[in-house]
């Protein structure tokens, strides 16, 4: 082949290039250019080329690269930003975890009793001091293994007395005439940890030994306020052996936080509490539990009192540096801490032989492993969903490109270019535009989700890159492996599928069903003996990837079957008057036999859509639930106590306040105690007893779904509980009962002793739950039939109700009332980081789908546009009108579009249901310490998730294709008639 001159080229194929590089892709000599005449030295040298390939293929088509780098750049943006937004969701829901715990749960506290008398006096005096017990805290901060770390600022260290001691004065405040009992703590730190009120700190000028009499302390003003001390005042306490120790009150201090586990952690050293004393009096007598804060050099004198001094060592926990990686290896070390190796460096080389680690920071831990290990296969599912989407895109867009290209590869192919050549010049044109455009993705990714691990993030992004280079190139290769003749025909009707396409579907149909069947039986989880850390690395890929299997077979199924109703659908189309008809459905029977995969994404985008839409209604329904069960009814006014009676007309405002549709009053009597069973063994009396009036109650019961029944099942024996001027202890009630105090009561009447009446009840029905004491063990009876019918709460219903205007209300009647409302327990179950770390990648996963839906649809039409609108211009030379012409493009991509839509909505409908038993959503809607107990959360079809996504495909078919129609219009025919045009 002549290399064509720099002007010569009329046919937009880029010109060949002279020398080594005009040879035609992989021809070592077929398309070697002759060099030009010279004289000289320069005769035996190559021409230079004519022109670069790389740069004169971006020139040709910049649109088209620009189009490419913009969808290498998102799609490798998602790629990187899922592992590193789990790994932050994960980081912050550890933290989140430890932070949100109480002191004693996350604290680490060391403890050890101090030295007996077999010790000699001054070595016992010595290590109680501040000096000794501030040096072993930095060696054991020191000694912490990775990743223990202290936070400093949070810990405290001292000697206190591990016995309360009695103040002995009589000025003390004593509520019920018991004296108060103190607590004796020399912790180090005061000064930076509290505010100075009134006086000075305690000082220990003189060294202060065993024998000390009177020694100094600080109190907290709300210590000083409870118990009546003030600045100068001197509390006596008993002393061993000798006259009491004298502690004078030298300063009133204010904690500066009260909530750090400095103050925390014990927390009667900041506010005394009121204790009271177990005896069978009722109510029980109560004395003030309070703490003297002493100084650190005057721990000793606590030797000569009876509280058992002890030394402490709480070390906080820092999180900062924590990540989600660091959970089974803070567990381990925290287990090795409390029973382990590095207890017994502690007893042997720190403290002494009886320390002692006690924490629950193992426990939080675990709970965080087990919430990851439930939130991380659910997510699996939305990222493999969304992924398989986005590889369909690039590959679909690479496929595009080399339909374009397929006259300028066939030549180039015909004049001698190898497949190598060809594939290797079309790698470079497409690393040229995907590999920075991934870079960039990274980087946006990296810069997006700060604090999670890079590597994972590169292996995504350069997975995307790799996919977005060789889809042209493999395309390319493929396509054109073996000579094309021109004019044949690749319909999708006439696409008869091969023995080896065959065996791939069979092989893809066995793993759907393999993850289906794995899923429902075990859940999303990963094998059961999985002793992983609960995140991405131990999920069962297979399983989770069940939505994408599935409707992966689906688009292969309906690939097969589509070519039959076209068929069927053809020839009544011929014998109608109209052409329209009958060219769309022959049309839409000539589409492309590759038009599978905008099928595939069309489907798996749907499905991923339909699933994770279900997700979060599912989510969403289960926090409704919940908050149900919080609260019984819309809202519930109740006042404190046993069985406290509500006040007289306080139902009746209620029912005027704004937005109250209907108040239910029922009396609720807690601890009632059941008879005993047939062993004779006497139940604990923890039975709630729900004295009701029926009729409104069943309405309540089936408005909220809890425990629904027929009214007549309480119908009343008469006699309100009174027979003969007295109660009558023989009447027989019917009862409805949780199903364990039904089993305890049997099918016979059984005795009730209650403050409501003494009565036998007979169970006319069982139940779960009912609204006036979800979740619990009930006995519901008639109030009609108690002797005490009082009402002592109401259950309040009312879409729109005023919680303002009915606490106000409430407040008309007097003080110690509580109003819980639906709306705001809900609004309770907020989110962990890891909840809604979960939620964003669902959220997410949902729009990307959405986006790449389509993307794929539109980049299925592109491929046969300039098709369409010759074909268009060819029709008008014969007649057809512009309106015809909408209606023919309209209904040439209506098929495609409506099969992907409906069998989008079908097989998201049905992968949720095949999949449903397997998934649980509990973890993802509450967190483990909520105190609503949900015993499932099934995933159920959502119907907007599966319509919505259907219309708007639809929807976009439709609108392309009449942009093309009207875009044709205002061509004109002369450029697509042209003779030679290969269309």
């Amino acid at each position: 082949m002549r290399t064509p001159s720099r002007g010569g080229a009329g046919n937009g194929e880029p010109q060949a290039m002279d020398g080594p590089e005009s040879r035609t892709p992989g021809g070592d000599s077929a398309a070697r250019g002759r060099p030009r005449a010279s004289t000289g030295s320069r005769a035996d040298r190559p021409a230079r080329a004519v022109a670069p390939w790389v740069r004169t293929r971006l020139r040709t088509a910049p649109g088209a690269a620009v189009a490419m780098a913009v969808l290498v750049v998102l799609t490798a943006y998602l790629a990187a930003a899922f592992p590193r937004s789990v790994d932050a969701y994960e980081t912050n829901g550890l933290r989140h975890d430890i932070r949100t715990a109480t002191a004693v749960e996350r604290v680490l506290e060391i403890s050890s009793a101090a030295f007996g008398p077999g010790v000699p006096r001054a070595d016992r005096e010595k290590t109680l001091r501040g000096a000794w017990v501030a040096q072993t805290q930095r060696k054991i901060v020191r000694g912490l293994p990775a990743p223990v770390r202290a936070d400093e600022g949070s810990s405290a260290y001292g000697v206190r007395t591990s016995e309360p001691i009695e103040g002995t004065d009589p000025w003390l405040a004593a509520p019920d005439h018991l004296p108060p009992m103190f607590t004796l703590a020399a912790q180090a730190g005061l000064d930076s940890h509290s505010a100075l009120r009134e006086g000075r700190l305690p000082r220990a000028d003189a060294p202060v030994t065993e024998s000390t009499a009177e020694v100094e302390a600080a109190v907290t003003a709300a210590t000083a306020e409870s118990l009546h001390i003030e600045v100068g005042s001197v509390v006596h306490v008993p002393a061993a052996g000798r006259d009491e120790i004298g502690v004078r009150i030298t300063g009133i201090v204010a904690p500066r936080d009260p909530d750090n586990s400095y103050w925390s952690f014990e927390p009667t050293l900041r506010t005394p509490a009121l204790v009271a004393k177990q005896t069978d009096d009722r109510p029980q007598p109560r004395y003030w539990r309070a703490a003297l804060l002493l100084a650190p050099d005057a721990a000793p004198v606590l030797l000569a009192t009876a509280g058992e001094p002890q030394l402490y060592w709480r070390i906080a926990p820092d999180t900062t540096a924590l990540t989600a990686r660091d959970a089974p290896g803070l567990a381990s070390r925290v287990a090795s801490l409390k029973n382990g190796p590095e207890l017994t460096e502690l007893r042997t080389n720190v403290i002494g032989p009886v320390a002692v680690v006690a924490t629950k920071l193992d426990d939080i831990v675990a709970g965080h492993r087990s919430m990851r290990a439930a939130i991380a296969p659910v997510v699996a599912v939305a990222a493999l969903g969304i992924g398989a989407v986005a590889a369909v895109v690039l590959v679909m867009a690479g496929g595009l490109i080399a339909a374009r290209r397929r006259a300028e590869l066939a030549l180039l192919r015909s004049r001698g270019g190898s497949l190598r050549g060809i594939g290797g010049r079309l790698l470079a044109e497409t690393a040229v535009i995907a590999l920075p455009a991934a870079a960039v993705g990274l980087a946006l990714a990296v810069l997006s989700v700060p604090e999670a691990r890079l590597l994972p993030a590169v292996a995504a992004a350069g997975a995307a890159a790799l996919l977005a280079c060789a889809a042209l190139p493999v395309r390319a290769v493929v396509g054109h492996r073996r000579p094309l003749r021109h004019g044949d025909r690749e319909d999708l009707v006439r696409a008869r599928p091969s023995r080896r396409r065959t065996m791939a579907e069979l092989t893809l149909l066995a793993l759907a069903i393999g993850a289906v069947v794995a899923l429902r039986r075990r859940g999303t989880g990963g094998p059961a003996d999985s002793g992983g850390t609960g995140g991405l690395g131990d999920v069962d890929y297979l399983v989770s990837s069940a939505p994408v299997l599935v409707g992966l077979i689906a688009a292969l199924v309906l690939v097969r079957l589509y070519p039959l109703p076209l068929r069927l659908a053809g020839r009544p189309a011929g014998r109608l008057r109209g052409a329209v008809g009958f060219l769309s459905l022959a049309r839409a029977g000539r589409a492309s036999s590759s038009g599978a995969l905008p099928l595939l994404a069309l489907l798996v985008a749907l499905t991923t859509a339909a699933f994770g839409g279900s997700v979060l209604a599912g989510i969403d329904g289960a926090r409704e639930r919940a908050a149900v069960l919080a609260t019984g009814a819309d809202a519930r006014i109740s006042v404190g106590g046993t069985a406290p009676e509500l006040p007289e007309g306080l139902a009746a405002a209620v029912r005027e306040s704004p937005g109250v549709g209907e108040v239910t009053a029922v009396r609720v009597e807690y601890g009632v105690p059941l008879p005993s069973d047939s062993k004779g063994l006497e139940t604990v009396p923890a039975v709630t007893m729900i004295g009701v009036e029926p009729k409104a109650y069943a309405r309540l019961a089936r408005q909220t779904g809890l425990g629904e029944f027929s009214a007549d099942a309480l119908k009343s024996v008469g006699g309100g509980g009174v027979r003969d001027g007295g109660p009558d202890r023989s009447r027989v009630l019917p009862a409805i009962a949780s199903p364990a105090v039904a089993e305890r009561l049997g099918d016979g009447p059984r005795d009730i002793r209650s403050a409501a009446g003494d009565f036998k009840v007979r169970v006319a029905g069982i139940h779960r739950d009912t609204p006036a004491s979800p979740g619990t063990d009930y006995l519901l009876v008639n109030a009609a039939d108690l002797t005490q019918r009082a009402p002592t709460t109401l259950l309040v219903g009312g879409a729109k109700l005023d919680g303002a205007a009915l606490r106000r209300t409430v407040a008309g009647f007097g003080e110690g009332f509580s109003v819980k409302l639906r709306t705001e327990e809900r609004r309770t179950f907020v989110n962990t980081p890891m909840q809604e770390g979960a939620e964003r990648i669902y959220a997410a996963a949902i729009a990307a789908g959405a986006g790449y839906a389509l993307l794929a649809l539109l980049l299925s039409l592109s491929q046969t546009a300039p098709e369409r609108v010759t074909l268009l211009a060819r029709l008008r030379t014969m007649g057809l009108t512009t309106r015809q012409g909408r209606q023919l493009l309209g209904l040439e991509v209506l098929p495609q579009a409506l099969l992907a839509a409906v069998g989008g909505a079908l097989v998201g409908w049905a992968t949720v249901v095949l999949l449903a038993p397997g998934v649980d959503l509990v973890r993802l809607a509450l967190n483990a310490t909520s105190d609503v107990t949900l015993e499932g959360a099934p995933l159920r079809a959502d119907p907007w998730s599966l319509v919505l996504p259907a219309v708007g495909v639809l929807a976009l078919a439709a609108a392309v294709s009449v942009v093309q129609a009207w875009w044709a219009g205002r061509q004109g025919s002369i450029k697509e008639l042209r003779a030679g045009d290969s269309r």
